[in-house]
């Protein structure tokens, strides 16, 4: 692909520039074990774009803080007469296993593990069997690079289990091939990225895997919710100003050819964050998707018109004539005292005034919103942290005409797991004390799910024009669905170096609609390494 080449091309050549940074890495999307570091960027006392994320170290660096040492909080320190013995103690609960560090360059390998039984009332019971490695590590100042691989075996609970099957994917995890005569998955799945800080402004990360706009638990923009893809990633940082451009190749697998393989489309992403003030950041998005293929089933391949990095691509859309799918949003975050964040987030798929204003619920009006709070010493307690999360989107939201052209990735939205027609209340009370964590999420939502052969707007992998009605759609129409989620785990934190911890959890589900109701009472206990995010909250 010639945009592929030339994005080789580019990292070749900004090569040549250079700037003092001790890492050029990225810190895990994980949201359990990084809130040591949250805190510390949601802070008054800096300029910090908490909303992009992954977060970027160099640019930590940049803020004031100093990211090596906040890792070694977690660290666990014991005196011995034998040398040998003091690094087994240190490999085991505090540094990565494997290093071999120079001077102009460094290799860091790890493990990285799920093994999971459960209790979910399914015959044999529930299990996940994860194997797998990351290797990471710098070439000189400004260059790093990352790479992990999973390979899984699992029987999940009921639920999880008919959305795999319904979907043909694993939540965030990609396909499958069944094994044990059917019960259970067999899934695997691979993520990496090269990283170059090129100049004091400039930085940009090619690789394939997963990126995050907001300031919450879900993000209505773009999330981690679904599987990894391939992306570049271009951004410049001054002042108190953070633009960034990204291109990503997204893949349907309902769409397969011998010649060609899977369906591919493309989005170009433009985002730029203005810390207003310390307290204050306000950031717009926009989007465009389109087909690699046009409606004649010609090769259409990534369209050049979509490369300008600095301009807003819905005039464009529109002055071509466009087909294509273009979104926008904003997001906002304002901190209140020390570390008490208020956030939100507005985005809009199309939109219309007048019919806004005519209250008549005309199909078009594809809008959707966030509401959050977070604070991390809630009552004044250290790191007893709580938030709680209101998002409502609109019927149609993310869908198109032709779904080729949706807002989704491998079978799963790229913004809200829901995908549209819902309101959700999401909360969270979560404390640490050294290295034990307590988690509790209590998930209360209502959406409106499409009967068979009827397009009430929740599926975004359904056309548009195949809608039930233009006029009096609503949030929740269709078949009313009530969803309750609570789920608390308790969890030991062996080595913070890469996330290793012994967890048990429990989980209720309760799901409703007016003919039925399913429930899911859980128990797991597990060990594993939590370096991403796994949303089986639906």
């Amino acid at each position: 692909m010639s945009y592929v080449r030339s994005i080789f091309i580019t990292c070749s050549v900004v090569l040549s520039f250079s700037i003092s940074m001790a890492q050029t890495l990225y810190v895990p999307l994980n949201q359990d074990y990084n809130r040591n570091i949250q805190e510390l960027l949601y802070s008054k006392d800096i300029h910090f774009h908490t909303s992009i994320r992954p977060y970027y170290q160099p640019e930590i660096e940049k803020a004031g803080i100093n990211y090596d040492s906040v890792q070694q909080e977690f660290r666990i320190e014991r005196k011995f007469a034998k040398n040998w013995k003091r690094k087994t103690w240190d490999k085991i609960l505090n540094d990565d296993v494997a290093t071999f560090i120079r001077k102009d360059y460094s290799i860091v390998a790890n493990p990285l593990m799920n093994f999971n039984i459960g209790n979910a009332g399914v015959e044999g019971g529930t299990w996940v069997n994860t194997r797998g490695g990351e290797l990471k590590g710098n070439i000189g100042k400004n260059f790093g690079y990352y790479t992990n691989f999973y390979e899984n075996q699992a029987v999940f609970p009921e639920y999880l289990d008919q959305y795999v099957r319904n979907n043909h994917v694993v939540p965030g995890q990609g396909m499958y091939k069944y094994f044990a005569d059917g019960k259970g998955f067999d899934y695997s799945s691979a993520s990496g990225y090269i990283a170059l800080q090129a100049g004091k402004y400039f930085s940009f990360q090619l690789g394939h895997g997963k990126n995050f706009y907001g300031d919450g638990y879900r993000s209505l923009l773009l999330s981690d919710n679904s599987f990894n893809n391939m992306f570049f990633k271009a951004t410049v940082d001054f002042w108190h100003i953070k633009y960034q451009v990204l291109y990503n190749q997204y893949i349907d697998i309902r769409d397969y050819k011998e010649d060609i393989g899977y369906a591919r489309k493309y989005t170009t992403t433009h985002y730029l964050s203005w810390a207003v003030s310390k307290r204050v950041n306000l950031s717009f998005f926009d989007a465009i998707v389109w087909s690699a293929q046009d409606s004649a089933g010609n090769y259409r391949g990534f369209d050049v018109q979509y490369l300008n990095p600095i301009i807003f691509l819905r005039p464009v859309e529109f002055s071509l004539g466009s087909p294509d799918n273009a979104l926008i949003g904003i997001n906002l975050s304002v901190i209140v005292g020390s570390h008490n964040v208020f956030y939100g987030q507005l985005i809009l798929d199309e939109f219309k005034l007048s019919e806004v204003t005519s209250g008549n619920g005309w199909w078009g009006n594809k809008q959707g919103f966030q509401l959050g709070f977070k604070t991390f010493d809630l009552f004044g307690f250290r790191n007893l942290y709580f938030q709680s999360e209101y998002n409502w989107v609109r019927p149609y939201v993310y869908s198109q005409n032709a779904p080729i052209k949706n807002y989704g990735h491998y079978n799963q939205p790229l913004a809200h797991p829901f995908g549209a027609n819902f309101w959700e209340s999401v909360n969270f009370i979560k404390y640490n004390y050294k290295r034990f964590f307590l988690n509790y999420q209590f998930l209360y939502s209502v959406y409106g799910d499409d009967p068979p052969g009827m397009n009430y707007g929740k599926d975004i992998y359904l056309s548009y024009d195949a809608r039930v009605q233009d006029y009096d759609n609503r949030v929740g129409q269709g078949v009313k669905t009530t969803l309750i989620y609570n789920n608390v785990n308790l969890s030991y934190l062996i080595n913070p170096a890469y996330n290793l911890n012994f967890s048990v959890g429990y989980t209720n589900r309760n799901l409703k609609t007016d003919d039925d109701t399913f429930t899911t009472n859980y128990f797991y206990i597990g060990l594993k390494t939590s370096l991403g995010n796994h949303y089986y909250d639906f």
